[in-house]
């Protein structure tokens, strides 16, 4: 058998707990085939054409990735008690990984980018296919507006895996939705108004990254499994790797390379993102607070400005501060002992990966 994008992001030596979420990972993984699948098949019946949405949600998600938001959702529940063959979060999942899609694909059109796990993004794929054939309108709003509809077929379906589950975990994901939407619009207008406000930019880096990568899925796994009795304990950790890890790709935008990475570094930059990083920085150097000002950022000069004022190794110490203080929430958990060494090691791979 050949191993799942999703065993393959996650894969790594473990117990008990490492094995059984890799097994739940898988038998998402296999949902996520077989949706996209039988719609796609549904859909190109009716004409090729009425497939294309379809085929840009599975082209991104054979893509690869990380799998990192149904790594936590498997691991919320099976660390509350949830037996493994329950098909329900399986289902969870996928809805998970295909609302990431969702994002994704929204945010590539936000953020005008050409590429996405080393693929061009789907609103640069239709621009190229309206010119190349000569059709009628302009390339990039046909471009534009194929990927806005993709982005919302994938909502579409991930909302389609949910429906069946328990009231409690419905809530979550509702709630887990509706902040990363609103965190996603602060972040357009504070980049667009151009305020250096640290507090604001960690509660956007949250709400519209870490809490949906980490915190919610965490606990719609726990819900999903009836036992909340670790709701505090995962929020404690979530919050605090959350920000870890929007602190980490802040550095990754800013200092990674873009084949490793697999879309464009520096995008932040181009988009006038006011990251956390950039938002300490432009407070605490008045050179940084120029380039910030200016109509164009240019995005080298800001990377080595950064490097010069002691920022980048400051936003390092408080990574490395943050997951201390996720694995401390984990001490005092009611989780059995394999879950909590297992969290502690998701937390580490979350914070101190280079893409």
């Amino acid at each position: 058998m050949t191993v799942s994008p999703a065993a393959a992001a996650i894969e790594r030596p473990g117990g008990l707990a490492a094995e059984s979420r890799a097994e739940v990972l898988d038998r998402a993984e296999q949902r996520l085939v077989d949706l996209l699948g039988a719609e796609h098949a549904e859909w190109s019946a009716v004409d090729p054409r009425a497939a294309v949405p379809v085929d840009a949600i599975r082209e991104l998600v054979r893509a690869g990735g990380k799998r990192l938001r149904p790594a936590f959702c498997a691991a919320g529940f099976l660390s509350a008690g949830g037996d493994p063959g329950d098909s329900r979060v399986a289902d969870a999942a996928a809805a998970v990984e295909l609302l990431h899609a969702f994002a994704l694909i929204h945010d590539d059109v936000i953020d005008d980018s050409d590429l996405r796990r080393g693929i061009p993004t789907v609103h640069v794929q239709h621009t190229a296919r309206h010119r190349a054939s000569g059709w009628q309108g302009e390339p990039r709003r046909y471009g534009e507006g194929i990927a806005i509809l993709a982005g919302d077929l994938a909502f579409s379906y991930a909302a389609q895996l949910t429906q069946e589950l328990p009231a409690r975990a419905r809530q979550v994901w509702s709630r887990m939705t509706s902040e990363m939407i609103v965190g996603q619009h602060l972040d357009v207008t504070v980049a667009a108004e151009s305020v250096p406000d640290p507090k604001l930019a960690r509660y956007i880096a949250n709400a519209k990254s870490g809490r949906y990568s980490i915190h919610r899925p965490l606990e719609l796994g726990a819900a999903l499994a009836g036992d909340a009795s670790a709701a505090a304990s995962f929020e404690a950790y979530g919050t605090a790797l959350g920000e870890a890890f929007q602190l980490r790709d802040d550095l990754i935008d800013t200092y990674g390379d873009k084949d490793t990475v697999g879309k464009p570094v520096g995008a932040d930059a181009g988009q006038h993102k006011m990251t956390l990083l950039v938002s300490l920085a432009a407070l605490r150097d008045a050179s940084v607070g120029e380039l910030v000002r200016a109509a164009e950022w240019d995005a080298a000069a800001l990377a080595e400005a950064l490097n010069g004022n002691g920022v980048r190794e400051e936003v390092e110490r408080r990574i490395e501060e943050l997951v201390a203080e996720a694995k401390g929430a984990l001490a005092t958990a009611p989780l059995p002992e394999e879950w909590k060494q297992e969290l502690a090691l998701m937390a580490e791979e979350v914070a101190f990966r280079d893409h």
